[in-house]
């Protein structure tokens, strides 16, 4: 496949420097312009959050950057997680007097990275705390849900924590909301074709014609079976008893996600939310401000991810209240 770039070194930076450009709620920052900040970020004290992780997957990360979500993210190269530099200065970025949420995916490097970025952040007074995003229900059992992957449901914990931050809670509150949602939300995905990093000559891993890999990482991680392609209503029910499987207590309001993982069409994604849809009012379920499209890619890998949030009344209004970033509103 055919890609539209210069240069594999400079695929990043070119693509950051143009997100900003479109956007001028944005600004890149740091060192090696490897964080996005907000360019009017206000001077009000209060509780900031931050995020970050490799490129290749946007909208996450850098594209929750906004009001009432991330006040900062540290992005690293293509499927690499940022460097220690990057995390102490998106800290830094979103410091507002009242300590500094650091909300990302539970992946080794990104780990270890924020970790040691938040011991230097504490040694200059900087108060932080941290949420791992562990929402894909395909990377490990629910015995063992601390080990899971992050991928597309930390946004609903971008959105609860954010709204919270904005009205002024403490750092141990939107902390607290941000675990909150992310113990309540759950994502499988799967995927119908492989994604090429730039100026790669072969794919990121390998899927035949006509093959899905259900429960595949974004990043091509192996999943629960590999077979031939289904139909969709098939797959979002199997989609859907696995993650109705690991709900927490007696639920009747949920949001759903129906995510495309980059080439998959819209139209594609609809036909599976409409089964999702009537499932889930067949079991007496509301759906609370749904989204289908684009909201956490790989590269061009064909495939969707779903995504629910179990919602209760703490986390409903938080995720209700006004948000704005390039990529999502919640009017």
């Amino acid at each position: 496949m055919s890609q539209i770039i210069n240069s594999a070194l400079q695929y990043v930076d070119e693509m950051l420097e143009g997100l900003v450009a479109a956007n001028r709620s944005l600004v890149r920052l740091g060192e090696a312009g490897r964080v996005v900040g907000l360019s009017t970020p206000g001077d009000r004290a209060r509780v900031g959050i931050v995020s970050g992780g490799g490129s290749g997957h946007l909208p996450l990360f850098t594209g929750y950057v906004g009001s009432g979500l991330l006040d900062a993210c540290a992005i690293g190269n293509v499927f690499e997680g940022p460097n220690v530099q990057s995390c102490m200065e998106a800290i830094r970025v979103a410091d507002r007097g009242r300590g500094v949420l650091c909300l990302y995916g539970n992946y080794g490097g990104d780990r270890m990275n924020f970790d040691m970025a938040s011991e230097l952040a504490e040694a200059e007074g900087i108060e932080t705390s941290t949420v791992l995003g562990i929402d894909d229900v395909a990377s490990a059992s629910f015995d063992e849900h601390s080990r899971r992957r992050g991928v597309a449901g930390i946004i609903y914990a971008y959105k609860t924590a954010g709204a919270l931050a904005a009205l002024g809670a403490s750092l141990a509150d939107v902390t607290e909301m941000a675990r909150r949602t992310v113990e309540r939300t759950k994502t499988i995905g799967f995927a119908l074709s492989p994604c090429r990093l730039p100026g790669a000559a072969v794919a990121s891993f390998e899927l035949a014609e006509g093959e899905i890999g259900m429960g595949m990482g974004i990043h091509g991680e192996p999943g629960i079976w590999q077979d031939r392609v289904k139909p969709a209503d098939d797959l979002a029910d199997e989609m859907l008893d696995r993650l109705m499987a690991e709900a927490l207590g007696d639920f009747r309001r949920v949001t759903v996600l129906v995510n495309s993982l980059g080439a998959t069409p819209l139209e594609e994604l609809f036909i599976l939310y409409r089964r999702l849809a009537r499932r889930l009012s067949d079991h007496g379920v509301e759906i609370v401000l749904p989204l289908v499209g684009r909201y956490t890619t790989s590269m061009e890998m064909a495939g969707a991810s779903v995504s629910l949030c179990f919602l209760d009344e703490d986390i409903e209004p938080h995720l209700l209240a006004p948000a704005s970033c390039p990529f999502w509103t919640v009017p």
